[in-house]
């Protein structure tokens, strides 16, 4: 009788209840659960479920009727899910849980053993792997390649501007426009090079670890770690259920990109205002102000920006969450996807939408030279001409610093001073000196592998296309 009657009241009673004569409180259940965010690791829940159930099945655990009845009973609550028709109750707490009491509701005795050999602990390492495996193969590498073709097609379509290239935001050297938008698809490669690295230690399987300490059931890890796609099993059962090292890396890497993605964005803001005017953006990704009619501001280069410091807070939130726990498992280890989920969103988006910025933004060529009539941008190039010249750098540096002062006393630029008048500075200057003084003529000039000028950028580009193609 006290079976039945737990059974016909087991939809406000969590599966773990068997110790407990009463259920937890509102306040309990509301505080501990974790669905209304893990939820979305359902279809990963599920798939680990049929691998799990499929190995127990070879290990005459279930019988084949009842891996017939799991397969399909997980099968169609993955459909209601995926529908919108499934009913989620907090009582549950989590996916898991969610899922299993479902398939038991659905399939009666079969349901009650698929659990076996298996702990929430190993499973919900399953799930987190298997999602961050799927995120990074499914969303992040191809946002990352998109986002670096719209940098390529518009350092192709319109990068062979001249314009000034700066260090600390001063006026230094004239490059090509190109040579920023090519700096930023190394950035992105180098972000996708870690997510590559940081997949080989997601790529690893937990379940069979149990609670902590493995089982004395005749599972077969292995068979499970195929079925799913793994490279490997964790071989040591505490650390397979305490590990968050690779949510943890994970998530640095997705600041990583976040923090590339604020830098370039940064630049554009700036850009894009009516003092540089070097950047156009299209009106779709801009907003207006509430009071002021005339206004075209770059919120979504701005919020980019922002969110940085939010995925920051995640990672860091990780971290701290991580350092003070005991060995194997415990509760805390809950709230890392929480951090890892909401991290995860706002890069992935931010990944999206500057895709759509980059390939609808034009460069203002305009604007550049008029810049790049500004600030000495020629001056190293004039140094490295005396350099030519057998000057020593040293001695050239500081004669070009002279020429420089005694163009801002007559308020002229370098351009404008005559043969005779460089020539007071130095011997080695001739009459081919202007060709260095002319930042449109002096980007062909750039030699050394990689530099912002014309020939190397024209590599450049035909090296990413083979890249990028490469992916496709």
């Amino acid at each position: 009788m006290a079976i039945k009657k737990q059974q016909r009241s087991r939809s406000g009673v969590p599966l773990w209840h068997g110790r407990f004569d009463r259920s937890p409180a509102g306040l309990t259940q509301s505080f501990v659960e974790s669905l209304s965010f893990d939820r979305r690791l359902y279809k990963h829940d599920i798939a680990g479920s049929i691998a799990h159930a499929r190995m127990l099945k070879s290990a005459k655990l279930i019988s084949a009727s009842e891996l017939k009845a799991i397969e399909r009973g997980l099968k169609a609550i993955a459909k209601r899910i995926e529908s919108g028709t499934f009913r989620f109750k907090t009582a549950d707490e989590d996916i898991h849980m969610a899922v299993e009491g479902e398939l038991t509701r659905q399939i009666g005795e079969p349901g009650k053993k698929l659990h076996t050999a298996r702990s929430r602990n190993d499973q919900v390492a399953l799930d987190l792997r298997l999602y961050l495996r799927d995120a990074v193969d499914n969303e992040l590498l191809g946002a990352i390649t998109s986002l670096q073709y719209a940098f390529l097609n518009l350092a192709e379509r319109e990068g062979f501007i001249p314009m000034p290239g700066f260090t600390h935001l001063q006026h230094a050297q004239p490059i090509l426009a190109a040579a920023t938008l090519l700096a930023s698809i190394e950035q992105l490669e180098r972000d996708r090079e870690r997510l590559l690295d940081c997949r080989r230690r997601i790529d690893v399987c937990p379940l069979g670890a149990a609670a902590l300490a493995g089982t004395t059931l005749p599972i077969n890890r292995n068979q499970v770690a195929r079925e799913l796609g793994f490279a490997q099993i964790c071989r040591n059962s505490l650390d397979a259920v305490s590990d968050r090292d690779f949510a943890v890396e994970f998530v640095f890497d997705l600041a990583m990109i976040a923090m590339h993605l604020s830098r370039w964005a940064e630049d554009w803001v700036i850009w894009s205002s009516p003092e540089f005017n070097f950047v156009l953006l299209d009106q779709a990704h801009c907003t207006g102000s509430s009071i002021m009619p005339q206004k075209r501001n770059p919120d979504v280069l701005e919020l980019i920006r922002g969110k940085t410091g939010g995925v920051y807070g995640k990672l860091l939130a990780l971290l701290t969450m991580l350092k003070g726990l005991p060995g194997t498992y415990n509760r805390d280890l809950q709230e890392d996807k929480r951090g890892v989920f909401e991290a995860y969103d706002m890069v992935l988006a931010s990944l999206t939408i500057s895709a759509d910025l980059v390939a609808a933004s034009h460069l203002n060529p305009e604007a550049m030279a008029r810049q790049l009539s500004e600030g000495f941008l020629e001056a190293t190039g004039l140094a490295e001409y005396l350099v030519r010249r057998g000057t020593p750098f040293r001695q050239a540096h500081r004669l070009v610093g002279q020429i420089v002062a005694h163009c801002e006393k007559k308020g002229k630029k370098l351009i404008d001073l005559s043969l005779g008048e460089l020539r007071q500075f130095s011997d080695n200057i001739r009459s081919d000196v202007h060709k260095v003084l002319d930042p449109s003529q002096l980007v062909k000039s750039y030699r050394s592998e990689g530099s912002a000028g014309t020939k190397e950028i024209s590599s450049q580009l035909r090296h990413w296309h083979t890249v990028l193609a490469s992916r496709s």
